[in-house]
């Protein structure tokens, strides 16, 4: 059995979900990919998938030789890539995630140009409004709001984002601007609740105040609530980014700036520094430089909201 080719099917069927989808990914067939995965885990001598007719998923043992494959099989593409000269035109796939309306809003577009610029890299990736383990995932960059409590990742910032409150000029014709953060418990707040309490928090000074906001719309997901706003339906509190056009339109303003809680950073996130693969490097420098000079509204909304 060639060790190696075991290693990276065992890796391709962990990434793509399916054995079939493995097999379509490597361009093998079925019989071939079962073939090798049973070879592998009898010589290693444990099961490295709970197999069903529905789904596999990785046993307790797979994940932990996933992790130990994923860093073999990295440093020897770096070997390889050091040895083949970093002027190589990158090659391969890449796994990003970021948060949805910041993927659609700024990294998709950016991984759309650095594809076409780079036609031999296949990037897949996946927008989701949740913490993504990048190693048990099988990710090879993340986009992260916020403070990182993983120090096992390797982080670089890219700018800070706001956590503001908007309004449209309509809603403020009707009800009057808010002056503190206080007379927000008398309007109605449009809330986003997918993944936060329904309690907006301010800085009067160096005193943190939190406020158990009310109103009569909620969602789920940030763009009907950005939209209800724009609508003049009432105030809604956000991150700079998911408001930005709307901002620069005028179709929002910003309200209590002064009362605003610090900035958050927005960083680009990866695993493994020394075992990073070339193409992943090349990556990693195209959205650092993308996003922070090729695209102007993105800095706005990272800087200054």
């Amino acid at each position: 059995m060639d060790k190696l080719k075991a290693m990276q099917t065992f890796v391709r069927i962990a990434d793509e979900g399916s054995l079939t989808a493995a097999a379509r990914a490597l361009g093998s067939s079925l019989p071939a990919v079962v073939r090798t995965l049973a070879a592998l885990e009898t010589q290693l001598g444990t099961r490295l998938f709970n197999r069903t007719t529905r789904r596999i998923a990785l046993t307790a043992e797979g994940r932990d030789y996933l992790l130990s494959c994923r860093r073999l099989l990295a440093g020897i593409e770096e070997a390889e890539s050091a040895l083949n000269g970093e002027g190589k035109e990158p090659f391969g796939p890449i796994r990003i995630t970021a948060p949805v309306l910041f993927g659609q809003m700024y990294v998709a577009p950016i991984v759309t140009r650095f594809v076409q610029r780079h036609p031999g890299v296949r990037c897949s990736v996946l927008l989701l409004d949740r913490i993504v383990d990048l190693v048990e995932e099988g990710i090879d960059v993340g986009i992260r709001i916020g403070e990182l409590n993983d120090s096992s990742l390797v982080a670089q910032t890219l700018g800070n984002v706001r956590r503001v409150v908007v309004a449209s000029p309509a809603y403020l014709r009707r009800h009057g601007t808010p002056s503190h953060p206080r007379e927000l418990l008398q309007a109605n707040c449009v809330r986003f609740t997918g993944n936060t309490v329904p309690e907006w928090t301010f800085h009067d000074g160096r005193r943190k105040l939190v406020l158990p906001v009310t109103g009569n719309l909620d969602f789920n997901h940030v763009a009907p609530a950005v939209d209800a706003c724009v609508a003049g339906l009432g105030v809604g509190m956000f991150i700079s980014y998911q408001v930005a056009p709307h901002l620069a339109a005028r179709r929002l303003v910003t309200l209590l700036e002064d009362f605003e809680p610090p900035p958050r950073p927005v960083s680009v996130v990866y695993p493994h520094a020394r075992l990073l693969p070339a193409r992943t490097r090349a990556f990693v420098d195209w959205l650092k430089q993308e996003l922070r000079l090729a695209s102007p509204p993105q800095r706005r909304a990272t800087s200054t909201g």
